[in-house]
């Protein structure tokens, strides 16, 4: 089961991921830019809920 950080790491990773096309596709690189933060910002926080649970499991 997902804890609350790897639930809202992947959310913001995802929105990351669609703001960064979207910067991409439309050529706004400020969109783009924050894509790129958001991905970033997501995959750490679904890191710390990793090891969170590794944590809690041992």
């Amino acid at each position: 089961m997902m804890n609350k950080d790897q639930m809202q790491g992947t959310a913001r990773e995802i929105i990351g991921t669609f703001q960064k096309n979207f910067g991409e596709i439309f050529g706004n690189t400020v969109q783009k830019e924050n894509g790129k933060m958001n991905q970033i910002a997501g995959q750490s926080q679904k890191s710390l809920g990793d090891i969170k649970e590794f944590i809690a499991k041992s």
